[in-house]
């Protein structure tokens, strides 16, 4: 693995923990969305990610950089966004709007504690995947600098 994949491996988090990020956003804002039946109800999402190994990306370079790469991760990649299969919430308020004939009225299944963890999870990720890159610009502008003294 060479000192510059690490760029490719820390954005491919970066890009998973936005996407993270604005799931999280989009099922916080829809916590108190309501409605009159469980197939018009919003459910909570969250994205899958999945590993890329390094022979994934490039098997012709396999082993090249410090011996064999096997197993080597090289980043990280959106599988999907699934929809949480958890218990809707159901209401009595027979004066809402969306009240249906039994006077119930259905909110999203998500859990806004939960979520504000994730959110602060995703938050943190992203700044560690930040730290990184600067971390290994760092150590690439002091390579440069080995031959001038």
């Amino acid at each position: 693995m060479s000192l510059g994949s690490i760029f490719d491996i820390a954005g491919s988090g970066m890009t998973a923990q936005s996407l993270r990020l604005n799931t999280t956003a989009s099922n916080i804002a829809n916590t108190e969305t309501a409605s009159s039946s469980t197939d018009q109800t919003y459910r909570a999402r969250k994205p899958v990610f999945a590993a890329i190994q390094q022979s994934m990306l490039n098997p012709s370079q396999q082993g090249m950089a410090f011996g064999s790469d096997e197993g080597a991760g090289a980043g990280v990649r959106v599988e999907g966004i699934v929809e949480s299969d958890a218990e809707l919430q159901m209401r009595y308020q027979p004066d809402h709007p969306a009240a249906n004939e039994d006077g119930y009225v259905f909110y999203p299944n998500v859990n806004v504690v939960e979520e504000m963890a994730d959110m602060m999870s995703s938050s943190r990720s992203f700044q560690m995947n930040v730290d990184i890159m600067n971390s290994a610009k760092s150590m690439m502008q002091r390579i440069l600098t080995l031959g001038q003294q």
